[in-house]
């Protein structure tokens, strides 16, 4: 008899798609944002509103999480002198690899990139000359090794007139004035000025991601406000959306798929209120509910090895079924409270006279995970054969997802990131 473990791994991709022709993705987000479609799905029940009528549906005293993160011009273009045109996207900071320290860097910095007309660059380094804040700037990109299908690229770029021009210039004022904002591949269109808006979240706020939380990009301030009357907590965690989230799953089973990893922000107040307010949580995207339930596992690694060290602030993707293949094999393993887990954390940020719980996630939610921490998600319509997929369908159980996206197929909903909404509660 297989154990939970083998029973995730041994998932068929297969089962988890549907049919989406191109005409049922939005190009472009309906004006204004909260105009949009909102399915809702109630213990078994559908019905539909209007986003801007999400407020009649949270439940009061609850607490609403969603992700401030923003995103940022990760596309990079050079252009050889054989007229070859080569795109540098970044994905994630390696040196340094704190977001905000990279962003501040005045000379150098590496990233792990993914490399566009890739055949085209051999050994020699790109060079392109812009003009920056005033500055006349030389941005050169210099390729070091292959990780994984990905590239590390050092970047380096300098004043042509340091003299004249005076402080040096940020890379993060670098990338907002040479790069792109990259759209989802999907769209299959160029960027335009218009997403530059309609692509980040009213609440946007700590660059780092490469995708925008689509859920979130339905609300707007009146929206807003209207929670606030209802006394909803608004409370915001950061998580640096990957590429890996457009990526589909291509092999036949999940136990093939490599998770894509992303980087995790938030403050010990939020804790102390996500302790509160247990039982009562609303995620809105998944990014927010994979934040939240990979604090539950890094509490519970917290109480299972109290000496963790800082660099293992990382959680792999199989952890947490490994972990509950332990406690469902073995009644001695530890079965850790939701409470708990958290409040490991605080400790952990008390002992060490930290304010901000950073670390990284590649948790993989999938049927049969057991949610800890949210009660209720607002999410977009996704890609099928994805793991966004998956994370529903595990939220929902048996096949729930599958009524719910007939329904919306049926009833002209508009699907991916731009499309229209769903809540789920089950």
């Amino acid at each position: 008899m297989k154990d939970l473990l083998e029973k995730i791994e041994s998932i068929r991709i297969e089962d988890y798609t549907y049919s989406l022709e191109d005409e049922r993705i939005a190009k472009f987000p309906i004006e204004p944002r909260d105009a949009s479609k909102l399915l809702i799905y109630r213990k078994g029940n559908i019905s539909e509103a209007i986003f801007r009528d999400l407020p009649n549906h949270l439940e009061e005293k609850s607490m609403l999480v969603y992700n401030n993160t923003k995103v940022i011009h990760a596309r990079l273009f050079f252009h050889k002198e054989t007229g070859a045109r080569i795109e540098v996207f970044c994905l994630e900071p390696l040196t340094p690899a704190d977001y905000a320290q990279n962003f501040q860097s005045t000379e150098s910095c590496e990233w792990l990139c993914m490399i566009g007309n890739l055949k085209k660059w051999k050994k020699e380094k790109l060079e392109r000359e812009l003009s920056v804040n005033g500055k006349q700037i030389q941005l050169t990109a210099e390729k070091l090794a292959t990780e994984n299908k990905a590239h590390r690229i050092r970047f380096t770029w300098h004043d042509l007139d340091p003299v004249a021009n005076g402080d040096k210039l940020l890379f993060g004022d670098l990338l907002e004035a040479a790069g792109q904002l990259p759209i989802p591949p999907y769209l299959n269109r160029a960027t335009e000025a218009s997403d530059e808006i309609t692509y980040q979240t009213v609440f946007s706020k700590i660059e780092g991601s490469v995708a925008a939380p689509t859920a979130g990009l339905h609300f707007t301030p009146e929206v807003l406000s209207a929670i606030d009357q209802k006394n909803i907590l608004r409370t915001e965690v950061t998580l640096h959306v990957g590429a890996g989230t457009f990526q589909p799953v291509l092999s036949e089973q999940i136990a093939d798929h490599v998770m894509h990893s992303e980087f995790i922000s938030v403050d010990r107040s939020f804790l102390l209120t996500l302790i509160h307010h247990i039982g009562h949580i609303t995620a809105v995207g998944t990014t927010s509910v994979r934040t939240l339930e990979s604090l539950y596992w890094f509490g519970y690694k917290l109480i299972k090895s109290p000496e963790i060290h800082p660099d293992e602030w990382t959680l792999d993707q199989w952890y947490a079924y490994k972990q509950m293949t332990a406690i469902e094999k073995s009644p001695h393993n530890i079965n850790v409270d939701a409470k708990d887990a958290l409040k490991a954390i605080v400790r952990y940020l008390d002992q060490n006279g930290i304010e901000v719980f950073t670390a990284s996630t590649r948790l993989l939610i999938a049927p049969g995970f057991r949610f800890h921490l949210v009660n209720a998600m607002l999410t977009n319509f996704h890609q099928p054969n994805s793991t966004l997929l998956l994370l529903v369908s595990a939220f929902l159980g048996g096949d729930e997802w599958k009524k719910i996206y007939d329904y919306a197929l049926s009833h002209q909903f508009r699907f991916l990131s731009y499309g229209d909404s769903s809540l789920l509660v089950p």
